[in-house]
Parts: structure tokens; C-alpha cells; sequence
């Protein structure tokens, strides 16, 4: 059975190899914004939201990740195991685009708005 936690572990590690770090994100009085934030060594910063591959993500969480793109932050919804070797590939491409890494479609979350 696939587990949110065992692909953040995943994630983790291979940002960490590439120098950087996988920070736990909260912020009290701010549902709903991405569970993680990965820093690497060539200055980007990059929101992560983690589901499942079957996750979707709910309305809060959808307007945080609008807000944060409004902000020119790079947002990445990553969607269970393939879709996380999907994004740590573009991670050591250095993109700089926010994505939706989900099984069904890679798609641009600035071209989306269906989530």
C-alpha cells in the first residue's frame, strides 16, 4: 500500500543528496498551505504539496496554492512515488515551473483550474 509519509521520506533523501533540505511547513492561522518546502543549494525554493496518487486536493489548499503562484513561488503538487521521481527529475533539471505531478497528467498549475 502506498503511503503519503514513504514517499516524503523518499523525497527527503534525494533532496538532501543534492545538498539541499526538506523543511516541514506550518503556518498557524494558514490551512490548507503545502506540507513541505525544499531548498536547494542553487537558491530555488519550492513548495511541495504531498498527496497520494489517488489524492486530490481540497478547496483551501487549492486557494493557498493559487496565492503562493500569485506570489511567483514555485508550487509542485506531487501525486505518490512515480510522480515524485517525476518531480526530483526536474528538481536536478533545475525547472522552475509549479506542477501538478499526478499519473494521469503533468500539467502546469498556472494553466490549471480544476485541480
Amino acid at each position: 500500500m502506498e503511503r503519503e509519509k514513504d514517499t516524503e521520506s523518499w523525497i527527503k533523501k534525494q533532496v538532501e543528496e543534492l545538498g539541499g533540505v526538506f523543511l516541514k511547513f506550518t503556518s498557524p492561522g494558514n490551512d490548507g498551505v503545502p506540507d513541505r518546502i525544499a531548498i536547494f543549494p542553487d537558491s530555488r525554493l519550492v513548495f511541495v504539496e504531498l498527496k497520494k496518487s489517488t489524492g486530490r486536493l481540497n478547496k483551501v489548499q487549492q486557494y493557498q496554492i493559487q496565492r503562493l503562484i500569485g506570489l511567483h513561488q514555485q508550487v509542485c503538487v506531487v501525486r505518490g512515488r512515480r510522480a515524485a521521481e517525476e518531480f526530483m527529475r526536474d528538481m536536478r533539471d533545475h525547472s522552475m515551473s509549479s506542477f501538478d505531478y499526478w499519473p494521469e497528467a503533468e500539467l502546469p498549475l498556472e494553466d490549471r483550474d480544476d485541480f
